[in-house]
């Protein structure tokens, strides 16, 4: 019989606390961070996404929220970032910095962060930072 984890437990408690108040929109996307030990993953999110619901057909009178969309993704293990290691402190520098230029090239002038649960500590905080610095974070 497998044993819960209590670490990814507390995890998930914090995710849900803060999805419960961080919310992307397609002005304002959300950045969501996921961090393994050996790599670093950053996606954008819109999650006020307004698809077809297809069991009413596809017009505007069964249009409704039904999901989120990702906009853009960037990770550790991407070839042109040139990294060797994925999972310290320089590589989620390098991933924020592609993130945000990544963005800006979308026309995306402004974030909202979301930890995901994450400990804002370390590469969290890093990624963060370098998001900041190119002006998308306040």
């Amino acid at each position: 019989m497998a044993k819960t984890n209590k670490k990814t437990l507390a995890r998930k408690r914090r995710q849900y606390k803060v999805r419960k108040k961080v919310f992307g929109t397609a002005e304002r996307p959300r950045v969501t961070v996921y961090r393994s030990a050996k790599h670093i993953y950053a996606q954008l999110i819109n999650d006020d996404f307004e698809g077809f619901n297809l069991q009413n057909g596809n017009d505007e009178a069964s249009s409704q929220k039904i999901g989120s969309i990702t906009l853009g993704a960037v990770s550790s293990l991407d070839k042109e970032l040139g990294l060797s290691n994925g999972g310290n402190v320089e590589a989620a520098k390098k991933v924020g910095a592609k993130l945000a230029e990544l963005a800006k090239s979308k026309g995306i002038e402004k974030v909202v962060f979301d930890r995901n649960g994450f400990l804002y500590h370390g590469r969290v905080k890093a990624l963060a930072d370098s998001i900041r610095e190119a002006g998308l974070l306040n």
